[in-house]
């Protein structure tokens, strides 16, 4: 018998590695001896060749002033990986943010920084890869224009609050069939703002290899995001030989959000190029850390 090959994929929105109690109430992270160790222990959990992580915390005082996408991608063995920032400043509890002016909006690390330990503090996006790489690619997404009333971990009810950047990473991957492009990505929480970073990332990577792989907290529930991108599809012109170049599937339906009891589906692995023989079944584990389940496809690449 003849065994597909398959690539496991992740995506898992941490929430800087903060723990959470069973009820869903997140736990202070100053209290821990070694604060990255939840984080690492999560995602080493996962067993994933390609890792996509949102919500990661470098250097802030909050998660114990670690690099927590160089440490997660030390627990996985990953043998590359890449850190883009959305935002610098310090993280406040019970405050926010203090932005850092003097930073540029984007910036991304690697593990060959000369300096890993040095740098203003910076919230962003992560994605570790056990497989080669072949080049990388990031971008920054403006924040929404208006702020929305949203469920925020340890208080109660909803809070009114201002969108922030976001950050997407892309990287061509080495896979078992051949190459392929994988995108980390955290979108606004900002109704049909999100649809149109959704849609901008998908042009973004029109001329990466296909199998295209889009793994990230979207923001957007059940079916909507794979209907946007395979609407944009159908409006796109068709290619020389004539024929469409596929639609988008979503991978996995399993609700992610809240962690402790969940009730929706924020967080997708959407594909296209990528038969479903040879997929393997999907899960979200209740994780120790953060607000929302990890979400773990295996996919034929």
């Amino acid at each position: 018998m003849t065994t597909t090959p398959r690539v496991r994929l992740a995506t898992f929105n941490v929430l800087h590695g903060r723990p959470v109690r069973a009820d869903g109430r997140p736990s202070r992270m100053t209290d821990l001896p070694a604060p990255e160790l939840p984080l690492c222990d999560a995602v080493a959990a996962l067993d994933a060749d390609v890792v996509a992580l949102q919500e990661v915390d470098r250097l802030q005082e909050r998660s114990g002033r670690v690099d927590q996408a160089r440490a997660a991608a030390r627990a996985v063995a990953a043998a590359d990986w890449r850190y883009a920032s959305a935002l610098h400043g310090h993280a406040i509890l019970g405050r926010g943010w203090i932005l850092d002016p003097s930073e540029p909006g984007l910036r991304v690390y690697g593990p060959d920084d000369a300096r890993p330990d040095g740098g203003s503090p910076s919230h962003g996006v992560a994605l570790l890869s056990r497989l080669p790489v072949r080049g990388w690619r990031a971008v920054r997404l403006g924040p929404g224009p208006f702020a929305v009333p949203l469920r925020i971990p340890g208080k109660r009810g909803l809070v009114v609050t201002r969108d922030r950047p976001r950050a997407a990473l892309a990287a061509v991957l080495e896979g078992r069939r051949g190459p392929f492009t994988a995108v980390a990505a955290h979108l606004s929480t900002v109704p049909g703002w999100n649809v149109r970073q959704l849609l901008l990332l998908r042009r973004w990577i029109a001329d990466l290899p296909r199998p295209h792989v889009l793994l990230g907290d979207l923001n957007l529930i059940g079916a909507i995001p794979r209907v946007a991108l395979s609407a944009a599809e159908l409006l796109t012109p068709l290619s020389d030989s004539g024929a469409r170049q596929g639609s988008w599937r979503d991978t996995a339906r399993l609700r992610t959000y809240p962690s402790h009891r969940p009730a929706v589906q924020f967080d997708h692995v959407l594909a296209i190029g990528v038969t479903p023989d040879g997929t393997g079944a999907a899960r979200a584990p209740r994780s120790p850390i953060s607000d929302h389940r990890p979400l773990v496809v295996d996919l034929p690449l």
